[in-house]
């Protein structure tokens, strides 16, 4: 069971979700801070170039 996330003040766009034994946390973010007013973003992980896309559907799919 995951607990609630904490309360941050408004504005504040990331929120870390603690596993239920507190060991682990988890970065939530909203993904329009990520793709912003668009459709699609490029994220870099070890020089490989990734992008997220947002579907017709409003699915998220990753690709290489």
């Amino acid at each position: 069971m995951i607990s609630s996330p904490p309360t941050y003040p408004s504005g504040d766009r990331q929120t870390l979700l603690a596993a239920a034994d507190g060991a682990t946390t988890v970065p939530v973010v909203e993904v329009g801070s990520i793709i912003g007013a668009g459709r699609e973003a490029v994220i870099l992980h070890k020089g490989e170039r990734y992008r997220l896309r947002v579907t017709a559907n409003d699915k998220l799919i990753l690709t290489k």
